[in-house]
């Protein structure tokens, strides 16, 4: 599973003309999930959300509070395109990313799992073309990616 995370003062999604998703100060997610994914990915990925120390203390020390010791919401948007191939060609090939079905259920296992840990959730809508706005704080960014864990 890979999530590029944003530190966010603001972040919202739309399909067409709806809003789907939005926080105020946080953490934007986009996650794809790989053919391969399972469990323990979700409790990786989920784990770094959650736990990532890059806002800055109320005493002014940064990267010193993760999104719950802030009091901050997630913003979780599934994209797919985070496992597209470029090495060969100008076209991304997708062959790692999963299959809808089975990447929906894993996309709806990490939203479970961190609102589980009490973290407030908002999400995208799984399968849909979304615009993603976002005000990055910092601009503060994260890849994480759930086969680089050791």
């Amino acid at each position: 599973m890979r999530a590029v995370i944003q530190r966010v003062a603001s972040a919202r999604v739309r399909a067409g003309d709806r809003v789907v998703g939005e926080i105020e100060r946080g953490l934007l997610a986009l996650v794809g999930v790989g053919r391969d994914d399972g469990d323990a990915d979700v409790s990786y990925v989920a784990g770094k959300i959650r736990d990532l120390r890059v806002f800055d203390s109320d005493e002014g020390k940064p990267m010193d509070r993760s999104v719950v010791e802030v009091g901050g919401s997630v913003l979780i948007v599934s994209q797919f395109t985070l496992y597209g191939d470029v090495r060969k060609g100008r076209r991304p090939s997708f062959d790692a990313a999963a299959s809808a079905d089975a990447a929906r259920a894993v996309y709806e296992a990490l939203v479970r799992e961190l609102r589980g840990a009490g973290v407030t959730v908002s999400t995208g809508e799984f399968q849909t073309m979304m615009q993603v706005e976002l005000v990055n704080d910092g601009p503060v960014t994260i890849l994480v990616d759930s086969t680089r864990q050791f």
